[in-house]
């Protein structure tokens, strides 16, 4: 029986609810894992500096109302404190911040004064609770530790970009930030088995994960692959390093992806194709020899995709039980039946927008319910004031910390 799409949740905690987070991150890979945590019902205050806050908010075009779109996919469900981290103000409000939090998100650069100043030594003597995640480029040990970097840096340092693009053509970075994400979900795996294990023993802990280390973990068959043989691996396109075929391949208007895993696939391929003689050929009848003999297949693959559109082969394809799919631009993607039938994009009012602001939701669903986009990523600054006042905070002194009048 087919199960109904996940829709957005009704008004009911997540499975985080009850969990603070003090987000004292920027950029992508911590805010992208904060929104995940805020996204599961944790409660997420966003500290950023009083003057311009988180870079993303200026990494435009394009621009939604004030913040650019860069910044608003990253940062929804949360609410923004500003503070001057440098003041003592400022950093006693964080730590009154931190005393109630259950999670602590940074990025700050080693060596930084925010480093020192927030180094989990001090942390853990007056937080002993608090489970913190240090974000980084290279990580903490190494000739690299300490260094600044960005997503890109970290893929061509880490040797995504040696693997990504055409064989004949230059190293290529993959088409979104994998380095900042995959910091960003192992991070978040990180943080939910140390609030298991904080059940346990009471006391939170330390930890850390980065971008270069993240895709070193992402590697997976190709380091182990590399480990077997000493090879250096080459880019193949959009080919496999270990199927064939497993690629996308030119159609008369546009590209399908072909995945064959496995023999039999192979025999229906060539059947619906037109071509049995190749599940006979000794050359092609085991995916071994097809990787082997990789371009003679192509070289009777390739002139006959080409010869119909993506449409009529991907039709005959999926009817004969083959993988396979058009290689598609994110406006089909979100015009898609599937993308609706799942429910993957949620709407939310943005007072700074002038309208309504499409998200991607949280791709997990709990009991048939997606996590729903419950507020719009905050405007710098906006939540200060409730913040602070929570806090014990009276009206003078939150001025004078934000910087107001009689400061």
């Amino acid at each position: 029986m087919q199960q109904p799409a996940p829709g957005p949740a009704p008004e009911r905690p997540g499975p985080l609810a009850g969990i603070r987070v003090v987000d004292l991150s920027k950029i992508l890979a911590g805010p992208y894992l904060t929104m995940s945590l805020a996204d599961l019902g944790a409660e997420v205050v966003k500290v950023e500096h009083p003057v311009g806050g988180d870079p993303t908010r200026r990494w435009g075009p394009p621009f939604q109302g004030d913040d650019a779109t860069y910044y608003l996919a990253a940062n929804r469900n949360k609410r923004s404190l500003t503070l001057d981290l440098t003041t003592e103000r400022g950093q006693e409000a964080a730590h009154r911040l931190l005393a109630r939090a259950d999670i602590a998100v940074e990025n700050f650069r080693p060596g930084s004064s925010l480093a020192r100043t927030f180094a989990y030594q001090e942390l853990s003597a007056r937080h002993p609770h608090l489970v913190v995640l240090h974000l980084s480029a290279f990580g903490e040990q190494g000739p690299l530790a300490g260094e600044p970097g960005y997503d890109m840096t970290a893929q061509a340092a880490a040797g995504l970009m040696s693997l990504t693009g055409e064989p004949d053509g230059p190293p290529v970075k993959a088409g979104y930030a994998i380095g900042d994400l995959g910091a960003a979900l192992f991070g978040l795996a990180g943080v939910t088995a140390a609030l298991v294990e904080r059940a346990r023993t009471g006391r939170g802990q330390y930890l850390t994960t980065s971008l270069y280390e993240s895709q070193l973990a992402l590697h997976v068959n190709w380091a182990t692959a590399h480990f077997a043989t000493g090879e250096r691996p080459t880019r193949l396109g959009s080919g496999h390093p270990s199927l064939v075929p497993y690629q996308a391949y030119a159609t008369a208007d546009g590209h399908l992806v072909v995945a064959v895993g496995n023999d039999a696939l192979f025999r229906s391929l060539a059947g619906a194709l037109g071509l049995p003689a190749l599940a006979d050929d000794p050359r092609f009848t085991t995916n071994s020899a097809r990787v082997t003999h990789r371009d003679a297949l192509n070289a009777h693959l390739e002139p006959l995709l080409a010869t119909r559109p993506t449409a009529h082969w991907s039709t005959l394809l999926q009817g004969a039980g083959v993988p396979a799919a058009p290689v598609r631009h994110l406006d089909e993607v979100y015009a898609s039946p599937q993308t609706e039938a799942l429910g993957m994009v949620q709407t939310v009012d943005h007072p700074t927008t002038g309208g309504p602001l499409r998200q991607v939701a949280f791709p997990v669903s709990f009991q048939g319910v997606r996590p729903p986009v419950r507020t719009a990523p905050p405007a710098l600054g906006e939540h200060s004031a409730e913040i602070l006042t929570e806090l014990g905070y009276d009206e003078a002194e939150s001025a004078r910390i934000l910087g107001g009048p009689g400061t």
